[in-house]
């Protein structure tokens, strides 16, 4: 039993039981609960992207937004103009990738402060972009879209058919991740995070692999963009504002980073914290967020995803210490005193 808990066995169980709750969840909540899981997938696909590059990767990347975004926009604008959803899906996470490859080439020779104020410039930028080119964006004001209707032959209402559609999608891309992450390219960036110089002694090229990083990260931010506007049916210039990518940051850091399945309490986190922030106080959001982060720093330094084996290593420590002998009652000094206390025989 300890060993499930603490192995493969809890992750798994978790994962399972994870996946049943998502899938069976539409069928019994209200429309508002839909619409709450899933922005959780779509914020999970996002914060998937920024952990390949930072969990995985080792890198630092502040502007993930920029890239969920951008996706959002070419969603919206493609189906304003009747661009059939296959190819609007392609451009929402094709240009982004794009976009975060071309900026990849000329920043991933940088490191730490400079990489940081490099990705930090692409939700700063990217707002005043947005509300200039307004006959593309639709300026400060957004763009509205209407689609994604529960067709009748399904017998769901449009918020579970959406809700199935964004889930299916994401999925997909949890199980690209896992098997990024999992594989040549994941041990790669493993390397390559631990040491660039023993990397590049094993023939694992540093600023290939942070290049490809970059890349996939900017995609999943952009195919988050295309589920987000599926969702929500709507964007602005504040989908892409530096505040939403510090956000999925710290979504990240709470979930767990190198973490699939902290990347989904992450998103839960990112989601749901409002909502419970709004019912105790909604001017104090903020103020309730930075001490959920802190609590997680000390006590989980790894995430909640490490949660189980805290535990588990809590719980170990007290039984040993529990089951200790105290020196005086130990059965080697007891012997030791009796034989201090014979007295010696008289001569």
């Amino acid at each position: 039993m300890k060993n499930f808990i603490s192995g493969r066995g809890f992750r798994v169980f978790a994962f399972v039981a994870i996946v049943a709750l998502f899938v069976l969840a539409p069928l019994v909540s209200t429309p508002f609960l839909n619409y709450q899981l899933s922005l959780i997938a779509v914020f999970g696909v996002a914060i998937l992207g920024l952990n390949i590059i930072m969990g995985y990767g080792g890198q630092v990347s502040l502007g993930q937004s920029a890239f969920l975004g951008l996706g959002a926009y070419v969603a919206a604008y493609g189906i304003m103009h009747d661009w059939p959803i296959l190819v609007v899906f392609i451009l929402s996470c094709a240009i982004p990738a794009v976009v975060g490859m071309l900026i990849a080439l000329a920043a991933a020779r940088l490191h730490g402060l400079a990489l940081a104020m490099i990705t930090i410039a692409l939700p700063i930028v990217g707002v005043p972009l947005a509300k200039r080119f307004s006959e593309f964006t639709g300026g400060a004001q957004g763009a509205t879209v209407s689609w994604l209707r529960a067709p009748d032959w399904s017998g769901l209402a449009s918020d579970q058919w959406r809700y199935y559609v964004v889930f299916i999608i994401a999925a997909v891309f949890f199980v690209i991740g896992r098997n990024l992450t999992k594989g040549r390219i994941g041990r790669a960036l493993a390397i390559v995070k631990t040491n660039e110089a023993v990397a590049m002694s094993m023939g694992v090229s540093a600023y290939r692999y942070k290049v490809l990083a970059f890349t996939v990260a900017s995609l999943f931010g952009g195919a988050a963009g295309f589920l987000y506007v599926a969702i929500v049916q709507f964007t602005s210039p504040e989908t892409m504002s530096f505040h939403s990518s510090i956000n999925m940051v710290v979504a990240m850091v709470i979930g767990g980073s190198a973490s699939i399945i902290g990347t989904i309490l992450g998103a839960a986190y990112l989601v749901f914290l409002p909502v419970i922030a709004g019912q105790i106080d909604p001017t104090q959001t903020a103020l309730i967020s930075g001490a959920v982060l802190l609590a997680v720093l000390f006590l989980l330094p790894h995430g909640l995803v490490s949660l189980p084996r805290r535990v588990s290593q809590l719980s170990k420590r007290s039984k040993r210490s529990l089951g200790r002998p105290t020196e005086d009652s130990s059965p080697q000094n007891s012997t030791a005193q009796e034989v201090v206390d014979i007295p010696e025989s008289p001569k």
